[in-house]
């Protein structure tokens, strides 16, 4: 198509995210008080049972963040779709095939790890950080996070760990389209490492626990690339082996020995 159509085409599949993402959004802030009650389950679980605020609105606009970030999460599976559907007229069946199990698996990793999150770093680094509560040189301090705070700290540790999980996905289409090599992957392992816990300093917060939490399962996220990459490779050697012993197979030998048509030995 002209670069116009593209563009009219874009606008469609666009105006379709914004429309459910409305949708979504409204849903979310008749319900965003449950939705918060779920988000502060590890923080009662640290055994920090208040949450306060000091600006008259925050309490609302807290509710309408909350509401969003749900609408966001909800609708992500619609913005994988429309993009799919977009960017799929332009490929070959090949690359459909090729793409697509990278596309359905991409929300299923961003909730595995906006899981891991939520279950298990959520509640060591709220334990740790809590943990300064208390006397210091005389001084009771006690610890009453802001609810707007708090907010912030949850959903950037979902949204970070969501993304952060993505890596393998990320990696394996990199591979895939050639860009890389399994090889040059393993080769730089120690460039990882040290990248893993930048990312993780970028995407967590401002402690060291936060960040060391995010960064082990990224160098383990990394090695499972590596791991499916070499089982993806072996897969298509195995059908391209297959597939060539098919081909390099002759007619069948009639009963008796010769060439099709003889009658054999009288």
């Amino acid at each position: 198509m002209p670069l116009l159509e593209h563009l009219v085409e874009l606008r469609r599949r666009l105006l379709w995210v914004v429309a459910t993402l409305a949708v979504a959004f409204v849903g979310c802030f008749y319900v965003a008080k449950p939705i918060f009650a779920v988000l502060v389950q590890p923080l009662l679980d640290a055994g920090q049972g208040r949450l306060i605020f000091t600006d008259i609105f925050e309490a609302f606009f807290v509710e309408v963040k909350v509401a969003l970030f749900a609408a966001l999460m909800i609708t992500f599976p619609v913005l994988a779709v429309q993009l799919w559907r977009f960017v799929a007229p332009g490929l070959y069946a090949k690359e459909k095939r090729a793409f697509l199990p990278f596309l359905l698996l991409t929300p299923v990793f961003f909730a595995l790890g906006a899981s891991f999150a939520y279950l298990v770093a959520m509640p060591i680094a709220l334990e740790f950080l809590l943990g300064y509560e208390g006397e210091i040189g005389g001084v009771e301090t006690d610890a009453l996070p802001g609810i707007g705070n708090y907010l912030g700290f949850s959903t950037k540790f979902l949204f970070g760990f969501g993304v952060a999980f993505l890596l393998p996905i990320l990696l394996m289409i990199l591979e895939r389209a050639g860009l890389v090599t399994r090889e040059q992957l393993a080769g730089g392992r120690r460039y990882m490492i040290v990248g893993a816990f930048f990312i993780a300093a970028v995407l967590t917060p401002p402690d060291a626990v936060s960040q060391v939490i995010l960064a082990v399962p990224l160098i383990l996220l990394y090695e499972f690339a590596l791991v499916a990459i070499r089982v993806t490779h072996w897969r298509r050697a195995k059908v391209a082996a297959v597939a060539g012993s098919e081909e390099n197979e002759g007619p069948e030998t009639p009963p008796g020995g010769g060439r099709v048509g003889d009658s054999g030995p009288t």
